[in-house]
């Protein structure tokens, strides 16, 4: 794969946007890529709620402009926000493609879902950061979107992103086909990365996988890429919690993984590694389904 060119950082509110926008920029400074802060606002005619006939015209027509109110407020504090970490990067605002660093900001109403979904299509990579608890549903809504329904990568950043990421790389194989787009996408990355380890964690002891680490190895040689490999049993532990102890203890500061590598439904009933990095990992996560 190229590298990331295009860079779609959906910028919810100016606090929560932050980290993503930093990653982002950073990302986009070694890369020379151009990064699109995305603000998504709410219809206000749809965020009213069902009331009753009680509710009079007046009434109504009230809750309407103070939704829109505060979504202008919004969208300006995060525009604010967006303008700020810019000018520190040094990214000048652009819309016509060219060389180099760039970036644009673009509001518009819809669903954040739906816009993430359909403009992360035409994108190389999106930038979210890590939900902050099953409370979040908006924000993980938009995350299952933009991993399910743009056919791209996905780089999940955490609230305090470090100054520089991607320079020891881990990567979470299990022979699927989610864990090999996710290092195809991250190629551009491990090229560059001073360490990359492989971790092959096994949830059972008799799991097999269809590509081996020792496969992996090899293809990552013929890229250019040297990398060692790491093999662990979750026999006594959630096999998510396996993996973030292998991450942080070959020092890595970017994980590569396949999303959702199990079916949705056995996800949400039994849990699974996704689920568990999404809520609990403290580095960067380049993820891919």
């Amino acid at each position: 794969m190229s590298a990331f060119k295009s860079i779609l950082v959906p910028v919810s509110d100016a606090e929560s946007g932050s980290a993503p926008l930093e990653s982002a920029l950073h990302l986009a400074g070694r890369f020379g890529s151009h990064v699109t802060g995305l603000h998504v606002r709410v219809d206000p005619t749809t965020a009213v709620p069902l009331v009753g006939e009680g509710m009079s015209g007046a009434m109504v027509e009230e809750m309407i402009n103070m939704a829109e109110s505060q979504g202008t407020q919004r969208a300006k504090a995060a525009r604010t926000a967006f303008d700020a970490l810019c000018s520190r990067h040094g990214a000048p605002i652009r819309t016509d493609p060219g060389p180099g660093l760039s970036a644009e900001w673009v509001d518009q109403v819809g669903r954040e879902e739906d816009v993430v979904a359909w403009r992360g299509r035409l994108s190389d990579l999106v930038v979210l950061g890590h939900p902050r608890g099953e409370s979040e549903m908006p924000a993980l809504m938009t995350l299952n979107s933009a991993l399910l329904g743009s056919g791209k990568p996905l780089l999940l950043c955490p609230p305090e992103p470090p100054a520089q990421f991607g320079r020891s790389v881990a990567i979470a194989w299990n022979g699927s086909a989610e864990a090999s787009r996710a290092v195809g996408w991250a190629m551009p990355l491990l090229r560059e990365a001073a360490a990359v380890t492989i971790l092959a964690v096994s949830e059972h002891s008799d799991s097999t996988v269809d590509a081996p680490a020792s496969e992996l190895l090899a293809y990552l040689a013929w890229n250019g890429v040297t990398a060692t490999v790491t093999t662990s049993q979750a026999s006594n532990t959630h096999a998510g919690e396996e993996l973030l102890r292998q991450t942080q203890k070959s020092g890595a500061d970017l994980l590569v993984m396949g999303a959702y590598t199990h079916s949705r439904l056995r996800q949400l009933i039994l849990g699974g590694v996704t689920r568990h990095v999404l809520s609990h990992a403290p580095m960067h996560c380049l993820m891919c389904h």
